[in-house]
């Protein structure tokens, strides 16, 4: 029989979705047709890069380009992603990312939300309707003992993504519904810029999330209409799912599935949601701390360049491999060749705002 080596290191939202209906009045500061010159100009000129605006309270970055739901306009910073339009119903959809909600929690972001939103003239015309809810629970799981079938569930559909013949991922469910349980320290390593995580785990390996997302459909059978809502009726939804819709098991001689044995690690996961707070838990950020570890991932960047670069300059030269000090010298002398003193106070500037403002 299994025995539980696990140990829940943090839980909580990880991405939430909510539709705003706001409208102007004859104070608002917020020129919709000033924006979208913004962008035409930004599109007009083949630039990759966002443009920085501040409006009201917040600084955002303008994205180029409109949004695939049909919102003209994209402004982006390090805690939400707002889609907007004059005359979109509803006229503001915001997403909140997840490293604001690890270490700010929902109903901070929300009123910040609404503070920008007062701060720029804009009218609450009727409440804000949640429609995608992403709760996480990230264990540190060293050893895994379970596969796809010892999943009972009322999913009818289910599969799996494996990489040099390992589970890195089991995905239950389509649509309004989806469970996902990963391999959180290796999404980080090979797709994720969140490792920002490391330092609210406390280590960087063996890290399995357990991760329910709910859409418009899930949320409205459980009252879930505001944040408000969200935050008094998500441990009933995440109770209802974790204990009657989903559970894990030990897989035995019975045909009757529902009579195995619970997992214990999902036996300490309904423990977890059966005492989840009803209000956010605030994290402190360390921003140095991810600063040093983007600024590490550069160097490993960087030192395989120099291998590159030692490699061209040994076939070249016909010669053993060049020493790391010499290959600094090459890549140096060819880096001044190409750098350009009249831009590069303003690009650096321009990254600055970037990394600021969410885009790492």
């Amino acid at each position: 029989m299994p025995t539980s080596t696990s140990s829940l290191l943090i839980s909580g939202h990880d991405t939430i979705e909510v539709a705003y209906y706001l409208r102007t009045d004859r104070a608002t500061i917020l020129d919709f047709d000033q924006l979208l010159a913004l962008r035409e100009s930004l599109k007009e000129s083949k630039s990759r890069n966002p443009y920085l605006v501040k409006l009201g309270t917040e600084e955002f970055l303008l994205a180029s380009h409109g949004t695939r739901s049909g919102y003209p306009l994209l402004l982006e910073n390090e805690s939400f992603s707002v889609q907007c339009g004059q005359f979109n119903q509803p006229s503001f959809f915001v997403t909140y990312r997840s490293i604001a909600l690890w270490h700010q929690g929902l109903n901070s972001l929300h009123q910040r939300f609404l503070e920008w939103a007062h701060s720029v003239g804009l009218v609450i015309a009727q409440k804000e309707k949640v429609s995608r809810m992403d709760y996480a629970f990230d264990y540190h799981l060293p050893d895994l003992d379970f596969d796809e079938d010892n999943f009972v569930t009322d999913f009818v559909k289910d599969n799996q993504h494996r990489k040099n013949r390992t589970v890195q991922t089991f995905r239950l469910g389509q649509g309004d519904l989806v469970l996902r349980c990963y391999n959180k320290s290796d999404e980080i390593v090979e797709s994720s810029s969140k490792a920002l995580l490391y330092e609210l785990w406390g280590r960087e390996n063996d890290v399995w999330r357990i991760e329910w997302q709910a859409r418009k459909e899930w949320l409205r059978d459980y009252r879930i209409n505001t944040v408000s809502d969200l935050q008094s009726n998500q441990g009933q939804l995440l109770q209802s799912l974790v204990n009657d819709h989903t559970k894990l098991c030990i897989k035995s001689g019975d045909s009757n599935r529902s009579r195995w044995l619970l997992h214990p690690l999902w036996m300490d996961l309904q423990e977890q949601v059966e005492k989840l707070p009803s209000s956010d838990l605030e994290r402190d950020l360390n921003m140095d701390a991810l600063l040093d570890e983007r600024f590490m991932r550069i160097s490993i960047s960087v030192y395989g360049y120099l291998k590159r670069a030692a490699a061209i300059r040994s076939l070249q030269g016909n010669t053993v491999p060049v020493s790391l000090e010499k290959a600094f010298g090459f890549l140096s002398r060819q880096v001044n060749r190409i750098h350009d003193p009249l831009t590069w106070e303003s690009d650096v500037q321009r990254r600055m705002n970037e990394m600021r403002l969410g885009e790492w």
